[in-house]
């Protein structure tokens, strides 16, 4: 049931954020499209503004009123008086006036400073060396961007008497007029944007020019159009798809044109549909759930039965059973976990049986690598441990208490070989066969075997001890160690095989054993010398010599563990 709910929710949640998606792109198109209307509208109001200045100065400069002024010693009171007169007929209130070479005469702003008539004259030197009616441009004039028109005034034509220079601002009342053609927000900003800009004019309502002036300053740009135009601009944690229009400006330093329109405003009819998309996925959801629970309720107490029956089997009883009286396919499903279990019964029987006859570590080796006749060249440390006269305490007690004996024996040192990491190949009467290094491979096996010889005649000391308390006679073995390269792998018939190692250095192992017999030797665990420069840790041994065993025609280097 889950998983279906979760499925549907899914499938509801993946539509959802493709329809939120669809939606922010088709937002954010739409606002470039108006954005770019904006800046067409913009352009436009400009040059209507700069052809109006143009018209109104080309009056100025054929009025009869002006020209006398020029003819002698210019006076700047007179000068600017009459060009008061002209800025309702031109509309502008800033007019100047220039000679020919662009010295300055009068201007209806008396505050103008030297630097800010220097972009009069760029359009003056522009006009003249391209020999235009006009130029125009935008500078910053006591810290409100104007658009420049400059106009010559013949006398005649096309001897050029003096420049009439006019101003209009482009401020908040011009960016209104843009904004109600075109929807948009509009700003003026001078400065680089996002590093030191300035609000000129805006239509922002809020925050004031200094906090906006400061929001573009940490404006961040979360991601631009393709064509390089628009960028999506937060201000004040809020986005605005944003288009900067550069202006030239005269004076130095970059003036822009910032059109916006605010992204949320945008989505706002789509976040109310994606809002009713919402609920309706939300009651979908819920129809489906309620659908999807009833529907449960006809599979969940089979499947919980055979959740806590899997439970049981996973803690390892596979004596229940689980029945349901079902033809469909959970009925089917609780036969075949039946057969599943009682299969799981057979073969941990089996390898329970199979862990008792031969090393767990044997055992887990035959069952990982299969019963395949076949072995590998491997170096191993092989120990063998015999007791002495068994055979002739044997004979002098029952036969029941002689095997108890002896498997009370064989149950102390196989518990102390298989502690130490030993694998028991196999017992050969009273005697023990084990490896060290195989079947599972061990970089210190010679340390190992060392360790488990001092620690089986330790056992023995105590097992001697106990039994001198219940009177019996004392028990003694002799320890052969030997390392070498040997075959191991399974041994044997197609139908009988045995897990096991075959080499010389097996037998060599074997003839140390017997060698312990010797009293000269006075030892119960000699070492070849091969084990013995194999050990990574050294050992409080003796040499013995070298000496000749049966089956090797050189003598060999023997060692005795103290």
């Amino acid at each position: 049931m889950l998983l279906l709910v979760g499925l549907i929710a899914l499938v509801q949640g993946v539509v959802y954020v493709l329809v939120s998606q669809a939606s922010q792109r088709s937002a954010m198109e739409h606002i470039r499209q108006n954005l770019g209307v904006g800046a067409r509208v913009f352009q436009q109001s400009l040059q209507e503004r700069i052809e109006t200045l143009s018209t109104g100065a080309r009056l100025m400069a054929e009025d009869y009123a002006i020209k006398p002024l020029l003819m002698r010693e210019p006076d700047v009171a007179t000068l600017r008086s009459t060009l008061y007169s002209f800025t309702t007929r031109v509309g502008s209130d800033l007019i100047s006036l220039f000679t020919a070479e662009g010295d300055f005469l009068a201007s209806t702003d008396p505050k103008l400073r030297p630097e800010e008539l220097a972009p009069f004259r760029q359009l003056i030197d522009t006009a003249t060396q391209s020999d235009l009616e006009r130029a125009s441009g935008y500078a910053v004039l006591h810290g409100q961007l104007q658009v420049l028109v400059v106009v010559p005034l013949y006398a005649p034509r096309p001897q050029v008497a003096a420049w009439f220079g006019l101003a209009y601002p482009i401020d908040r009342a011009f960016a209104q007029k843009i904004q109600e053609v075109s929807q948009l927000e509009v700003t003026f900003l001078s400065g680089a944007v996002t590093e030191d800009p300035r609000v000129l004019a805006t239509t922002v309502a809020a925050p004031g020019g200094a906090e906006l002036s400061a929001a573009f300053a940490t404006a961040t740009v979360d991601a631009v159009a393709a064509d390089g135009t628009t960028s999506l601009v937060r201000l004040a944690g809020k986005p605005y798809v944003t288009r900067f229009e550069p202006l030239p400006r005269l004076d130095g330093g970059p003036i822009r044109i910032a059109l916006q329109r605010s992204l949320t405003a945008e989505l706002a009819p789509a976040r109310a549909l994606e809002r009713v998309v919402l609920g309706i996925a939300l009651a979908a959801l819920l129809a489906a759930s309620l659908a999807a629970w009833s529907l449960a309720r006809e599979v969940s107490r089979p499947v919980q039965a055979l959740a806590a029956h899997t439970g049981r089997v996973g803690r390892g009883d596979y004596t229940a059973r689980i029945t349901l009286d079902r033809e469909d396919e959970l009925g089917q499903l609780a036969t075949a976990f039946n057969d599943m279990t009682a299969g799981l019964a057979e073969r941990d029987r089996v390898r329970d049986l199979l862990g008792k006859v031969v090393s767990p570590e044997i055992a887990a080796q035959l069952l990982r690598s299969g019963v395949a006749l076949g072995g590998e060249d491997r170096v191993v440390t092989i120990l063998f441990c015999d007791l002495r006269n068994f055979t002739g305490q044997s004979e002098r007690m029952p036969p029941q208490e002689a095997l108890a004996l002896l498997n009370r024996y064989l149950d102390r040192m196989s518990t102390i070989i298989e502690a130490h990491g030993g694998v028991i190949d196999k017992y050969i009467g009273d005697a023990i066969m084990a490896l060290f290094g195989a079947p599972v491979p061990h970089p210190h096996a010679a340390d190992q075997a060392v360790a488990t010889a001092r620690a089986m005649v330790a056992a023995l000391a105590e097992l001697n001890r106990e039994l001198a308390a219940e009177g019996r006679a004392p028990l003694a073995f002799g320890i052969g160690i030997n390392t070498a390269e040997v075959v191991a792998g399974n041994m044997g018939s197609k139908t009988r095989l045995n897990y096991t190692v075959i080499g010389d250095g097996v037998n060599l192992a074997a003839r140390l054993e017997s060698l312990t017999r010797e009293p000269i030797h006075a030892t119960s665990v000699i070492l070849s010398d091969a084990t013995v420069q194999a050990l990574s840790q050294p050992a409080p041994t003796r040499s013995l010599g070298r000496v000749t065993v049966k089956g090797k025609a050189e003598s060999v280097q023997i060692h005795a563990l103290d």
